[in-house]
């Protein structure tokens, strides 16, 4: 179970990168194709929102790639709950203020991660 959580970790990991990648460098290119319901015009006028926004994303990615060096068990999935919860919550507020898909992509695979971690 414990290499199946750290090959969870690893998954929401590179998605928190890709989502840093997507908002900080491609928010105006492939952002109106990703969300179709927003207007166009939209994204070049919060380019910066979205970079801020992925920017916090790296920082999930970060937290979550710290625990690859973490060699104690109980002080890594500290560390591991803490960050998959923040994603988990960060996910669950996106589905809710931008679009479902989020709860999917986002807020799932970490709530069951955690849960895999929980029940280790």
């Amino acid at each position: 179970m414990l290499i199946l959580a750290k090959i969870l970790i690893a998954f929401v990991m590179l998605e928190h990168l890709f989502i840093l990648w997507f908002e900080m460098f491609a928010w105006t290119t492939r952002g109106p194709k990703i969300f179709k319901r927003f207007p166009k015009e939209l994204f070049p006028a919060t380019k910066s929102l979205a970079a801020n926004q992925g920017l916090y994303n790296g920082f999930l990615a970060a937290g979550l790639a710290w625990t690859f060096f973490i060699d104690d068990p109980v002080w890594w999935a500290q560390i591991a709950i803490f960050f998959l919860s923040c994603v988990s919550v960060a996910g669950i507020y996106g589905a809710f203020t931008a679009d479902k898909k989020i709860f999917f992509t986002q807020a799932l695979p970490a709530l069951a991660t955690l849960f895999i971690i929980l029940f280790i």
